[in-house]
C-alpha cells in the first residue's frame, strides 16, 4: 500500500494506459496506507461538487470531488445505475418534497473503511474513454495538497428565527385546530434560524466539529460550489436497501438528554413510558407501514428503542421487509417525506406545512447518502445547516399532535437546533 501522493501518481500512470476510444465506463483505485483526514483534504480543493460523508456506525467514510455525470431526479441516476457495476455508487441528495435531486457520479473518491483506505477514479464517456482519461488527467493535476481547517471564530453579528417565537405559537394554533377539526392526526413544523457572522464561515470546519461530538450520526457536507454548502449530523436513517431486503426506521418521540447520567437514565425511561411520545412515534410506524404494503412481502416491526445524542433522545423502531421490485426511486417516493418529518396522513400535513411555514426547507428533512445496484442508503437530512458565506441556516423541526404545547414545543426544536448552534456560539446554553 502507498501514501497519497504516490496513489495519485500511480492513478496518473493508469491513466496514461487507458487507450480505448469508444464509449465505456472504467474504475481505477489505488490502496493506500494513508489515513489522514480527507476532510482537511477535501477542504482545500478548488472543484466542485464536494461531499464528505460518514456513516452512522463510524465504520466508512468518503470524501469525493469533481463529477463525472450529473442527475437531477432519482430516476435519472436509477436508470444511470443499470448501466453500470453493481458496486458502483452515485452520491448526493433529494429535496424535502422528493421531485428535485442533486446526485453525480464522482470523478474521485477518498474512501476510509473498515477494508482499508482507497483512492478511486471514475471514467465514463459516450463516445471515447480515452477522452474522459485525459480529462481525468486535467482534473488530477488541478488538485491541492491538504490544509488545516478554518476555525470556526467568527463573531455572531445578527440572529433571526423564522418563524419567531410568538409566530411559531400563532402556528401551532393553527395546527392544534387542524388537528381537531380531523383534517390530519400530526403534522411536523420546523423554524429555520439565520446567523449572519463577521465572515465567511466554513463548512468543513463546522461538519469536523459536529463530528467531534454528535456521536451515532451520519455526517454530511455537500458542497455545490465555494459559497454554498449543505451540512448535518442527522441519527436517522431514510431507508438501507442491500439486494432485495429493505430496512427502514420510525424515529419519532423526544425528550432532553439531561445534565448528567442519572437524568439522561430518568428520561429515556420517561420517554418510554409517555403516551404522548409513543402514540407520536406508533403514528410513523402505521404511517410507513401502509405506504410500503404492496412494495413488500411482510414487515417486521422491532420494540421500541431509546437513541440517545448529545442534546436530545429519541423513540426509534426499526422496521424490515423483502422488497417484491428493487427500485431505489420506489424506495424514495413511497417513504419521503415520512411522517417523522411531515405528519400523518401525509398529503394533508404536507399541504399544511406548505400552506402556513413561513420558509423554503428546500434540502432540509430530505435525504442524502448514495444507490447502486447492489446497495443503496440515505440518512434523512435533519440537523443540519445551509451554509451561504457569512450566513448560517439553521433547521429543527417538532412533530405536532393533538396536546402538543408551543412553549415545549419551541424548547425542543432549540434543543435540536443546539447540536449545531452550539458549535458556531460556544457560549449559548
Amino acid at each position: 500500500m502507498t501514501a497519497f501522493s504516490a496513489a495519485l501518481n500511480q492513478l496518473r500512470n493508469d491513466l496514461h494506459q487507458v487507450t480505448h476510444r469508444q464509449a465505456g465506463h472504467q474504475r481505477l483505485s489505488v490502496r493506500m496506507s494513508d489515513h489522514s483526514d480527507a476532510l482537511c483534504w477535501l477542504h482545500a480543493q478548488q472543484c466542485w461538487p464536494q461531499l464528505w460523508w460518514q456513516h452512522r456506525n463510524g465504520r466508512e467514510s468518503v470524501a469525493l470531488c469533481g463529477e463525472v455525470r450529473h442527475f437531477s431526479t432519482m430516476q435519472q441516476a436509477q436508470a444511470a445505475m443499470e448501466q453500470l457495476p453493481a458496486d458502483w455508487r452515485i452520491w448526493g441528495a433529494n429535496d424535502f418534497a422528493a421531485q428535485q435531486s442533486y446526485l453525480f457520479l464522482p470523478r474521485l473518491i477518498w474512501r476510509h473503511s473498515d477494508s482499508g483506505c482507497q483512492l478511486q477514479i471514475y471514467l465514463w464517456s459516450d463516445t471515447s474513454l480515452y477522452d474522459d482519461a485525459q480529462r481525468a488527467l486535467q482534473f488530477l493535476a488541478g488538485l491541492q495538497p491538504s490544509r488545516p481547517l478554518t476555525a470556526l471564530d467568527a463573531e455572531l453579528l445578527h440572529q433571526q428565527h423564522t418563524p419567531d417565537q410568538p409566530g411559531w405559537s400563532l402556528l401551532i394554533d393553527h395546527a392544534l385546530s387542524a388537528i381537531a377539526a380531523g383534517q390530519m392526526d400530526k403534522v411536523v413544523l420546523a423554524r429555520a434560524t439565520d446567523l449572519w457572522f463577521s465572515h465567511q464561515v466554513s463548512a468543513a470546519a463546522l461538519l469536523a466539529a459536529s463530528r467531534r461530538v454528535n456521536h451515532h450520526c451520519y455526517h454530511f457536507m455537500l458542497a455545490f460550489d465555494q459559497h454554498h454548502a449543505f451540512v448535518g449530523s442527522s441519527p436517522e436513517r431514510l431507508f438501507l436497501r442491500q439486494q432485495s431486503e429493505l430496512m427502514t426506521e420510525a424515529l419519532a418521540g423526544t425528550v432532553a438528554s439531561g445534565d448528567d447520567d442519572r437524568q439522561a437514565t430518568d428520561n429515556a425511561n420517561w420517554l418510554r413510558n409517555d403516551d404522548k411520545n409513543q402514540r407520536e412515534n406508533l403514528l410513523v410506524v402505521d404511517d410507513i407501514c401502509q405506504r410500503l404494503q404492496g412494495m413488500v412481502a411482510g414487515l417486521d416491526v422491532m420494540p421500541a428503542e431509546v437513541v440517545s445524542l448529545r442534546k436530545v433522545q429519541h423513540l426509534r423502531r426499526r422496521i424490515h421487509g423483502e422488497l417484491r421490485q428493487r427500485s431505489d426511486e420506489l424506495c424514495l417516493t413511497h417513504l419521503q417525506p415520512t411522517a417523522a418529518v411531515a405528519g400523518f396522513p401525509r398529503q394533508p400535513a404536507r399541504e399544511f406545512i406548505a400552506r402556513h411555514e413561513p420558509f423554503t426547507r428546500q434540502w432540509y428533512a430530505g435525504s442524502l447518502g448514495y444507490l447502486s445496484r447492489r446497495k443503496s442508503e440515505f440518512s434523512v437530512s435533519l440537523r443540519s445547516a445551509l451554509v451561504e458565506d457569512r450566513r448560517v441556516r439553521l433547521y429543527a423541526g417538532a412533530g405536532i399532535i393533538a396536546g402538543s404545547d408551543a412553549t415545549e414545543e419551541w424548547l425542543e426544536i432549540d434543543n435540536k437546533a443546539a447540536a449545531l448552534a452550539t458549535l458556531l456560539l460556544p457560549e449559548s446554553p
